[in-house]
């Protein structure tokens, strides 16, 4: 119930809410006596819904503003924070060893990277031919 019932940084808004356009009463509100309980009526509380339904449009599109407010605001931080690496033509680089181009048999103590390798050209944004002794391999810069 707690999930439910709690306000999302993310949206600003509690996921009950978000779905039935409505504040949720747990039972320990019923249970005391509240303004928000003792002045409900089946009258009020119908044209409340009705109201409510009217307005769920614009509190979607004001939840998804807020959504996108917080995506900036976590770009942001994490631009500031990371260290971007832009390769030269000349520059060696390793080119990290996944789990799926792994060698059968490699265990846990196998190297995480291959190379060294060269850059030899730029293909696109963040993608570079490499030159091995064999031939062109290319790489995705990879962040970490």
């Amino acid at each position: 119930m707690g999930l439910r019932t709690t306000t999302k940084t993310s949206t600003g808004a509690t996921p009950f809410s978000l779905v039935y356009g409505a504040e949720v009463l747990i039972p320990v509100d019923i249970g005391e006596l509240s303004t928000r309980y003792t002045h409900a009526t089946e009258v009020a509380n119908e044209e409340e819904l009705r109201v409510n339904l009217d307005l769920l449009e614009e509190r979607g599109e004001a939840t998804l503003i807020q959504m996108a407010a917080q995506k900036q605001m976590i770009k942001r931080y994490y631009n500031m924070k990371a260290n971007l690496r832009y390769f030269k033509i000349g520059d060696f680089v390793l080119k990290k060893v996944f789990r799926s181009t792994k060698a059968a048999n490699a265990g846990k103590l196998s190297l995480n990277r291959e190379g060294p390798y060269r850059v030899r050209s730029i293909a696109e944004k963040e993608a570079y031919r490499l030159e091995t002794m064999d031939g062109i391999v290319h790489l995705k810069k990879y962040y970490f």
